[in-house]
């Protein structure tokens, strides 16, 4: 429990940023769903339109809707401007506001149609005009139970605004999604905790709201509102960066899902923060998200393969050689994307089919043509994106590949699946250290179905010509062998003892490259 303690004491940052992104986005719900709810109470037809396209926004998963405002927002660029930003807060308020919408709006509809027309006629008898009827008469009627749907909206916006860590918004997520990538099972719960606390507090605040509009406690509900302002008060200026801008650049690392990425990461960070930079990270993001970023700005640099670039970015099929197609994806960034290809870190993290040595044995499997023979009645999982990659179809059309069923797992959790018999074969890194320490066979590929995966430092087009930025980042250009690599993220995913924290392993890796 000590961990967990000391990792709670640590998320004084992301807890913030949490709340302030609940907060904005249940106010803009709130600032959308009350007019709305007006308008609808006074025309059938509203009512149906608005409480249908609320209970349809209901029905998308939230990350899915989180992700969907990335290429929403790109594409309204073209009307907004090149500054209109893509990712991190933005699309995650604008998403949370509409997941906040359905509850609010059908409660205060709901309210409105259920008061008592005796008393509507009797404000009109007095001679209100239609803004003191609401005001006098309306409002303080319906608010109890208006106050009712904000408070399931708050503890749905909170725990939805964990998964805004996926576009790049620092939020609880932070803990939770790092901690599940790492199995540092101490910061998942610190996250699920303070998630759950702030969705608790937040409620029995709202809560007190409630009760004093339904019992016309003016003391009661302006208690409660004031806490809760104070509350998102202190989290603005918590954020607040009082000291003196220091002068210097601030550079945005992305990274993706996996442990490697995030050594990487901080590896990069260190050494630009020694170069004098400040550094931010979004961390968690998917292939095709920050490697959008980074072409459109949002991100400065992130990290990427030769053949996730080839086959997903540049949708070739065609495998000409590790050379060639270093050559052709260095153009092809510079030519389409804008963005500029750094140079190789020095080690390749390819995809490739891995087995139990025993299980391998068993089958006399030892490549993926034999692979293919027993497919029929093996379980393949592969991490969340593998099965609707190019290099996936084009493996299986090159070997024949036809599974009895395919499973998606976290990449830390696939190897557990084969640990456990949940799966026959997986879709391995071969810069993990776990295929050693797990006994793990990796599968020769004769046909040369999978490109090479060489790592790559792909900087934005902002800051393609950054020389200070550029001599900054050359040390590190060759400098990583694929055992240091190994030993790096084995040390981040083993779950003993002596596992360390990415910043500790990078720590180590930068060691053993000679960079400190």
């Amino acid at each position: 429990m000590s961990g967990v303690w000391t990792a709670l004491m640590g998320l004084g940052g992301v807890l913030a940023q949490h709340v302030i992104l609940a907060a904005c986005a249940i106010g803009l719900g709130i600032a959308v769903a009350l007019p709305l709810a007006v308008w609808a109470s006074r025309s059938q037809a509203v009512s149906r339109a608005a409480l249908g396209f609320a209970s349809l926004v209901q029905t998308i998963p939230a990350l899915a809707l989180l992700a969907l405002f990335f290429p929403i927002l790109l594409s309204l660029r073209a009307v907004f401007g090149e500054d209109l930003p893509t990712l991190g807060f933005l699309p995650a308020l604008l998403a949370l506001a509409l997941y906040a919408l359905l509850p609010i709006l059908r409660n205060a509809v709901t309210a409105q149609a259920n008061l008592d027309p005796g008393v509507i006629e009797a404000a009109d008898g007095v001679g209100m005009n239609f803004w003191q009827r609401l005001r006098l008469v309306e409002a303080p009627l319906t608010a109890p139970y208006i106050m009712a749907g904000i408070r399931t909206a708050a503890v749905w916006t909170i725990g939805a605004a964990t998964l805004s860590t996926t576009i790049g918004q620092p939020s609880l997520g932070d803990p939770i999604f790092a901690g599940l990538q790492t199995q540092n099972w101490s910061l998942v719960l610190a996250g699920c905790i303070a998630s759950a606390g702030l969705a608790i507090i937040a409620d029995a605040l709202l809560g007190t709201i409630e009760a004093g509009f339904r019992h016309r406690d003016r003391r009661l509900w302006l208690g409660g509102a004031i806490a809760v302002a104070i509350g998102v008060a202190a989290a603005f200026v918590s954020q607040v960066d009082w000291s003196r801008d220091d002068g210097r650049d601030t550079v945005v690392i992305g990274t993706k899902q996996f442990s490697e990425q995030l050594i990487l990461g901080r590896l990069v960070g260190a050494q630009l923060e020694q170069a004098g930079y400040n550094v931010e990270y979004r961390e968690g993001l998917g292939s095709a998200v920050v490697a959008q970023a980074v072409a459109d700005g949002s991100i400065d640099l992130y990290f990427d393969y030769t053949g996730t670039i080839w086959a997903n970015q540049m949708k070739r099929t065609d495998n000409p050689g590790r050379d060639a197609m270093y050559d052709a994806i260095r153009k092809w960034e510079r030519e389409v994307q804008g963005s500029r290809v750094l140079g190789k870190l020095g080690f390749e993290n390819a995809y490739a089919f891995a087995m139990r040595e025993d299980r391998a044995d068993e089958l006399g499997i030892r490549t993926i043509e034999d692979l293919a023979r027993a497919a029929p009645r093996l379980v393949a999982g592969g991490d969340p994106e593998w099965f609707e990659r190019p290099e996936w179809f084009a493996v299986r059309d090159a070997y024949g590949l036809k599974f009895a069923n395919q499973r998606n797992f976290s990449p830390t959790f696939m190897y557990d699946a084969l640990r456990s018999s949940e799966a026959d074969v997986i879709t391995a890194y071969t810069s993990d250290g776990r295929i050693a320490a797990d006994r793990l066979r990796v599968l020769e590929d004769p046909r040369e179905a999978l490109p090479s995966y060489d790592t790559l430092i792909i900087l934005s087009p902002e800051r393609a010509n950054d020389e200070r930025l550029i001599n900054a980042l050359r040390p590190l250009l060759g400098t990583i062998n694929v055992e240091a690599m190994r030993e790096a993220n084995f040390s981040v995913d083993r779950t003993d003892g002596e596992k360390k924290t990415p910043q500790e392993a990078a720590r180590w890796l930068a060691e053993e490259v000679g960079l400190e």
